[in-house]
């Protein structure tokens, strides 16, 4: 479909007439373009239409905004925006393939990007949102389905989970959706992209994304021990450097509970849908570079890993270990997520 470059007459007058534009891959909530400008070659971005459609583009102008402060660049310059067409132009970055262990430099970028909100920033974005009542509900149907026995503390350590996560201190500046894909890894170093779904909280929900496997991405992967060391230390130098107080502890407890969240097994667009833990059950499915499956038991491996010393998630520990292994009796041709970024 041959669709119309939205750049009218405010844009042009700021920034002057475009040249030749070629379309750029998108996902369906998005129009993106390359365009040649008098001056420069920059990006437009266009929200398309839904029914929050404007919700995600005021988080996008706000987080670029706000990350704008970092004074090593982490995202795109926003050169101007057109609110009535919710159209964003922005510097155009050349994406380079990153090395192996680009999950370093990328976790330093992340705490760069979440320094950048300040305690007065509070309203500017959405409050961070983690699992509910009814996500642990659906994950203990889940080991009743599996016939994984569930001890009388577990309930209770579900429950005190959801409340800490609810209650996490902090208004780091998050990405939403900080995927492979959603990072250019430029001349000058990580960029990040798209910030539709942005919002404040702990940045420890996103630092959780290299341990779990990018729970909200197409693109799973699994770090070896030592490359997820240098990363996590990587994140908790620059976050001390640049705010003067060392990271939060409970990266355990960000880690469990995006175990706990169904909708992070498919993609955006069939979330908020229907119980996706139940169906793990009965059926498998494909998105992105793993199925369904795999992403849970590469999640339970990891979190029954973490905390088995955590005196307050020894039952989750214990639960999500024994799943794994029942999963993987019951589905023994299960790979391993891949380990490295495609």
């Amino acid at each position: 479909m041959n669709v119309r470059l939205p750049f009218g007459d405010e844009l042009r007058a700021e920034l002057g007439s475009p040249g030749r534009s070629r379309r750029l891959d998108s996902s369906p909530r998005s129009r993106v373009w390359r365009v040649e400008l008098p001056e420069a070659t920059v990006v437009v971005k266009q929200i398309v239409d839904g029914p929050d459609a404007d919700d995600r583009y005021a988080r996008e102008v706000a987080a670029l905004r706000l990350a704008a402060r970092a004074e090593v660049p982490v995202v795109p310059a926003l050169l101007a925006t057109d609110p009535g067409e919710r159209v964003l132009v922005l510097e155009h970055l050349d994406h380079r393939r990153p090395g192996g262990d680009w999950i370093v430099d990328y976790a330093a970028a992340l705490a760069r990007l979440h320094a950048t909100a300040r305690p007065d920033d509070v309203g500017t974005l959405p409050r961070w949102r983690g699992p509910t009542q009814a996500d642990v509900e659906s994950f203990l149907r889940l080991a009743g389905a599996l016939e994984v026995p569930v001890t009388s503390g577990v309930a209770g350590e579900l429950d005190d989970l959801v409340h800490r996560l609810d209650q996490a201190a902090g208004h780091a500046l998050l990405h939403g959706d900080p995927c492979p894909g959603n990072d250019l890894h430029t001349a000058t170093g990580v960029r990040f992209i798209d910030f539709e779904q942005a919002s404040l909280g702990s940045g420890l929900m996103e630092l959780a994304y290299l341990r779990i496997g990018f729970p909200t991405c197409w693109c799973v992967t699994s770090a070896s021990e030592p490359l997820l060391e240098r990363a996590e230390g990587a994140y908790r130098r620059e976050w001390r450097t640049l705010t003067g107080s060392d990271a939060q502890d409970g990266l355990a407890d960000a880690c469990a509970g995006w175990l706990l969240r169904g909708d992070a097994l498919v993609e955006r667009a069939r979330r908020e849908s229907t119980d996706h833990l139940a169906r793990i059950a009965h059926r498998d499915w494909t998105w992105g570079t793993a199925t369904a499956r795999q992403r849970l038991v590469h999640r339970l491996g990891v979190v029954g890993r973490m905390t088995a010393d955590d005196t307050s998630l020894q039952g989750i520990s214990t639960l999500s270990t024994a799943m794994r292994q029942r999963m993987l009796a019951r589905w023994p041709a299960l790979q391993p997520v891949p380990a490295k970024r495609p």
